[in-house]
C-alpha cells in the first residue's frame, strides 16, 4: 500500500492511534499534524509496539503548533511489524495524517 496509510482528527487530551503497521511489514512514513484551531496546540507523537507509549517511545513531546494552519511535519521515519503511530494533543482542531508506503518484511 502507498499514499494515506492513516488519518484522524485529534480529541483533546486523548491519546490516538492513528496507524499500525501490519504484520510482516514495513513501513516509511511522514507524520503530518495540522492546527485547524484558534488556539495553539502541544501535542505529543510516540513510535510503539506497546499499548501505551513509554518514555522511550515518544519522538515529539511538547511540540507546539501555531494556531489557525501551523503544521508539524516527521519525515521519512521507519516502522516495524505491529509498531503504531500514537498522537496526543491538548486541544482539539488537530487533523493527523500518516502517508508513506508498506512493503513486505
Amino acid at each position: 500500500m502507498s499514499g494515506k496509510l492513516g488519518s484522524a482528527a485529534l480529541v483533546a487530551d486523548t491519546t490516538t492511534t492513528v496507524y499500525t503497521v501490519p504484520a510482516d511489514t514495513v513501513a516509511t512514513l511522514n507524520i503530518s499534524l495540522v492546527n485547524r484551531g484558534t488556539e495553539p496546540a502541544k501535542v505529543r507523537v510516540a513510535i510503539t509496539d506497546a499499548a501505551e507509549p513509554g518514555d522511550a517511545d515518544w519522538i515529539e513531546y511538547g511540540a507546539e503548533i501555531p494556531e489557525a494552519g501551523g503544521v508539524l511535519e516527521r519525515t521519512a521515519l521507519v516502522a516495524g511489524a505491529g509498531e503504531k503511530i500514537i498522537i496526543l494533543s491538548d486541544v482539539g482542531n488537530i487533523s493527523a495524517r500518516v502517508h508513506g508506503f508498506e512493503e513486505a518484511e
